[in-house]
């Protein structure tokens, strides 16, 4: 039997221009795990291996019942405390907000056939295996992110300021708002792509 590949059964999703557009997502599935810091801190490393390792365990469980698929992208959600850093632009937080004040939420998508009970198999399973700590956070979750405005960047993530600002231009000459966290879709493995190709997908909720 073939295998699901998600990617390509929802094209796109895993899709962008290099000039801003209105994209709409539907109820989408994943497996999750939040955490707070620096990106470049051993924390959040451990936390993508931690959301990798449950989401191969998944997908192992799958396979034993013909329902096999490949293990999509990774994906993030960031935010920041915009009580403690309020009236920051769309392309500001990255330079004014400290990156140990980060909130992020990784994300892998999951076919729409994983439910709680296989969830919670991969993470007991996982766990005994690997002893990581953070295996135990991982879980299912659900998001409806509905319309967006988002980009294709390609290059390093110290330059995301440069797509962010189109995206903020649109957003103004379209008279939209924020509405969700800020979005990004790893279209290539940072731990194995030199800075100047990665292609990052970045999303802005707006209503």
């Amino acid at each position: 039997m073939e295998k699901l590949n998600l990617v390509k059964a929802y094209k796109k999703y895993y899709t962008a221009a290099a000039q801003p557009e209105i994209t709409v997502t539907g109820p989408v599935q994943y497996l999750s795990i939040t955490g707070k810091g620096d990106p470049s801190a051993p924390e959040f490393t451990e936390r993508i291996q931690a959301l990798y390792a449950t989401a191969y365990a998944v997908k192992f469980i799958f396979k034993k019942q013909n329902r096999d698929f490949v293990v999509p992208r990774l994906e993030g959600l960031w935010w920041y405390d915009e009580n403690r850093f309020p009236g920051i632009s769309l392309t500001g937080p990255a330079a004014e907000v400290p990156r140990e004040e980060w909130f992020y939420r990784l994300l892998i998508r999951m076919p729409d056939y994983v439910l709680q009970k296989e969830t919670e198999e991969a993470v007991s399973s996982t766990l005994a295996k690997k002893g990581f700590p953070a295996i135990g956070e991982v879980h299912l979750f659900r998001m409806h992110e509905g319309k967006s405005v988002q980009i294709l960047h390609t290059g390093p993530f110290s330059t995301e300021h440069r797509s962010l600002k189109q995206i903020a231009s649109f957003v103004r000459e379209y008279g939209l708002k924020k509405n969700g966290h800020h979005h990004e879709i790893y279209l290539s493995d940072f731990r194995k792509t030199s800075p100047e190709k990665l292609k990052t997908i970045l999303r802005e909720p707006v209503k």
